[in-house]
């Protein structure tokens, strides 16, 4: 039976029964609800005008993420908590203090940004609990929100600022509350306008679904699926929404790897690996996208996808993970490389979907980067993405694993490349070879974002960068080779 989307909203539980299963969060408080502040600017999850911040329950706890409203389904806040700017001012008629340090620090013009900027603030706000944030950290929050007069400076003034402020308070306990009596214990149903979207609780009615329904598209993180409605005006049919099943968003180690379930967010994904590569993956994390993207995708859904320029494919390949598939047939495991068959076109068989990602943990003998190539720092598309491990023995390279995204049509191993370094010392000889059999293994194409010759030229020089950091004899630190390497204070 068909049941009603219910969320909590404006202090209150907030039903939805006849809008389509694929309409955005955004179009639901703009045309339904006529809250009109949370604006749209692209409609595809780049410019943040759009970001609201939406409560989920984790184990028992209050988590507060900003997300964007333009490519998140209406749906998919059943059960959660949605705030937008018309929630900040105060019962008194007073401005919060992260709208009161925008007044202050001038950091407003147009105003079509503001309530984005606003509301990224504003879950900074939250977890720094009063605390004056660093400037990375301010920078990581406003990664998503992109403002075309004011100019930045006067922004970051205000996320200095805000914290100055007298504080005010937020009843997280009051909201988990609410959330909890909000809480469905097994599948969801709801139907409108000809589509049905499924959602799950638990492993075995997702296998059962999904068995059922192997034409179904399998919404996660909805960062990729939402440009599919909102771009490309895809029907996608009925929807199974794989984001409330709790066996899905499992962090564990075992038998010395990280097993990241296919629903664990990029940001927590990424904040855990980081724990056990904080040189290697500290720079990807923050250049991945941006924050509301790393808040509401998955590393699961990433990996599913198989873009070819997918950011997090060629470190986990030359890591040698392994991904763990789940259907009606029980779990299926492959090497992450053996998933990717052809542009686009993966190792799934029908009813299957990715269970999970097992990533190795760092190991003594290997010697590991990733580097991303882009025409900006944050949120951009790589139009070179490389990753390169060394396992040694001794002073010779018993193995070599080098992986690149935006080469080929999948992510890919430079097979050739592998081949001259393997058995070798890790040489300026052993290097040039190694550069130069990366002109037999790929063929990159040109596009808006890079030529065929500049992809094969800083591919050859990635690796170069990577025996630089990681050669025997004198390597130097990552911030002598790389000009974004130093901090703001």
């Amino acid at each position: 039976m068909a049941e009603p989307i219910r969320f909590y909203y404006r202090g209150a539980v907030h039903e939805v029964r006849d809008a389509a299963p694929t309409q955005t969060v955004l179009q639901h408080l703009r045309e339904d609800l006529h809250c009109t502040g949370t604006k749209e600017g692209c409609a595809e999850g780049d410019c943040g005008a759009c970001t609201v911040v939406v409560g989920t329950l984790a184990d028992g706890k209050l988590q507060l993420k900003a997300v964007n409203s333009c490519i998140q389904l209406t749906p998919t806040l059943d059960g959660k908590a949605l705030f937008t700017v018309e929630d900040l001012q105060q019962p008194d008629g007073a401005l919060h203090p992260v709208q009161q340090a925008l007044v202050e620090c001038h950091g407003s013009q147009c105003g079509f940004c503001t309530p984005g900027f606003a509301m990224s603030l504003w879950g900074l706000y939250l977890k720094q609990e009063g605390q004056c944030a660093s400037r990375k950290a301010i920078d990581d929050c406003l990664s998503g929100n992109l403002c075309r007069c004011t100019g930045y400076r006067p922004i970051i003034d205000a996320a200095q600022r805000m914290s100055e402020l007298p504080p005010v308070e937020f009843d997280a306990a009051h909201v988990a509350a609410q959330l909890q009596a909000l809480k469905r214990d097994t599948l969801a149903v709801y139907s409108a306008q000809g589509q049905t979207f499924l959602a799950p609780r638990t492993l075995d009615e997702l296998v059962q679904l999904r068995a059922a329904n192997p034409g179904a598209t399998l919404l996660a993180g909805s960062t990729d699926v939402g440009l599919w409605i909102t771009k490309q005006m895809r029907e996608l049919g009925d929807i199974i929404y794989l984001g409330h099943v709790d066996a899905l968003r499992e962090l564990r180690e075992h038998d010395g790897s990280l097993e990241i379930g296919a629903g664990v967010s990029l940001e927590d994904a990424y904040t855990a690996l980081c724990r056990h590569y904080p040189q290697e993956l500290g720079e990807m994390r923050q250049r991945f996208a941006s924050l509301p993207i790393r808040n509401a995708g998955t590393l699961g859904g990433n990996v599913a996808n198989g873009s070819p320029i997918g950011d997090s494919m060629p470190w986990l390949i030359a890591l040698g993970a392994q991904i763990v598939l789940c259907g009606a047939a029980g779990e299926r495991v492959l090497a992450l490389e053996d998933f990717y068959l052809d542009y686009m076109k993966k190792n799934l068989q029908p009813g299957e979907f990715v269970q999970a990602v097992r990533v190795p943990l760092p190991r003594a003998d290997v010697r590991f980067r990733t580097y991303k190539l882009a025409k900006r720092f944050d949120q951009d598309i790589s139009a070179v993405c490389a990753a390169f491990a060394l396992r040694m023995d001794g002073d010779a390279i018993a193995e070599a694993r080098i992986a690149y995204g935006g080469m080929a049509a999948t992510p890919k191993r430079a097979a050739q490349a592998e081949d001259a370094l393997v058995g070798r010392a890790w040489s300026e000889a052993a290097l040039a070879d190694a550069m130069a059999a990366l002109a037999r293994d790929y063929a990159p194409l040109s596009d808006m974002r890079a030529s065929s010759e500049y992809r094969m030229k800083t591919a050859q020089n990635l690796l170069r960068r990577f025996w630089l950091e990681t050669r025997s004899d004198a390597p130097l630190a990552a911030n002598a080779v790389n000009a974004f390497a130093v901090e703001a204070p």
